[in-house]
């Protein structure tokens, strides 16, 4: 084979999430030398905040998978999906895990047969709330709106779940995951034949051990690459869409201001916690309640570096139904709190 034949060979079995982020760093040392470094800086940062999360929701899925609890899990998420969708969207809106951290936990139960109405109550509620966060922002946002926040998590996770349940019953969604290329929560790894009994001391069993090392290193690499290349598109996001013109488009209480509110809180994403102060400062200036509570709602539920491993995790249809029920949750909450307020 020639040395360019050689060279396409190697791009296609190259990894294209590392090659997408490490084109688009060329890019931008080529063209704005400036941003290239600033986005070097940036990058590591978010990862590094959320690592402790994504590490402890790496092991609990990788544990799931190798002790067997995931078809003892199946088979408890099977039964009647009405008191399940409750307590999936009341435990996601108490839990501690972030909108990334919760990809591989959902990805292990969708893989072990876990119904997809229950998971999506989960996972849309999850990365809404969780006890640190609502310590930190009823100081600085207020009791009322920490409490407005909490119940939207509950709320749009228990529509999410029953909307979801709703359509399965007439098949749709089947097959929600992909075949993922290097696995993710549960999608590789060397399989154990048959499950019979749970085994907590998995790591007796050289089986389940390699299953244990093979889970958490494809679930570990899999969220870290995507991770890597979301928050490398987020600075470039924080660097151009500055805070002041949202606070200029999204002052008042226009009617559309909450709408506005949540196709910027996408694109212009902030973590649950930095967007405690921002949002706050963003009130402050003239933001409608509504619309902040909307912002920081939409930013959380489909923030960026979630929805990109949400879609290397799931198939199309299943992705955009996850987007739609963010944003049309965000705008609910934010007219219903608004309404509240103006009473």
């Amino acid at each position: 084979m020639t040395d360019i034949s050689l060279a396409m060979v190697a791009v296609r079995r190259a990894d294209r999430v590392v090659l997408a982020t490490l084109g688009l760093f060329a890019v931008l040392l080529l063209l704005v030398p400036g941003q290239a470094y600033d986005s070097l800086g940036f990058t590591p940062d978010p990862l590094v905040f959320i690592a402790p999360f994504l590490l402890a929701s790496v092991l609990i899925a990788a544990s799931v998978k190798a002790t067997g609890l995931d078809a003892q899990i199946a088979v408890v998420f099977s039964g009647r999906q009405g008191p399940v969708i409750f307590v999936a969207a009341l435990f996601g809106a108490l839990s501690p895990f972030c909108s990334c951290g919760v990809v591989p936990i959902i990805a292990a139960l969708l893989a072990s047969g876990v119904p997809l109405a229950p998971v999506m109550a989960f996972w849309i509620a999850s990365p809404l709330m969780d006890p640190e966060m609502f310590v930190l922002m009823a100081p600085v946002m207020g009791l009322e709106f920490t409490l407005a926040k909490t119940l939207s998590a509950f709320t749009i996770g228990l529509t999410a779940g029953f909307a979801t349940h709703a359509l399965t019953l007439r098949r749709v969604f089947a097959n929600p995951l992909k075949a993922l290329d290097g696995g993710c929560g549960g999608c590789a790894g060397p399989g154990l034949d048959h499950v019979a009994a749970i085994r907590w001391a998995f790591w007796r069993e050289d089986q389940r051990r390699a299953r244990f090392a093979a889970e958490a290193r494809a679930t570990g690499w899999f969220l870290f690459k995507w991770l890597t290349l979301a928050f490398l598109l987020e600075s470039l996001m924080v660097a151009y869409v500055p805070g002041q013109a949202i606070a200029v488009y999204l002052g008042g209480d226009s009617l559309w201001a909450i709408p506005l509110a949540v196709l910027v809180g996408v694109p212009a994403y902030l973590n649950g916690y930095a967007a405690i102060p921002t949002v706050s400062a963003l009130v402050d200036m003239g933001m409608a309640p509504g619309a902040g509570l909307a912002f920081m709602v939409a930013g959380g539920v489909t923030s960026i570096p979630a929805a990109m491993a949400v879609f290397a995790l799931v198939r199309r249809p299943v992705f955009l139904w996850y987007l739609g029920l963010g944003l049309s949750g965000s705008l609910f909450v934010g007219f219903t709190y608004q309404a509240y307020i103006t009473l």
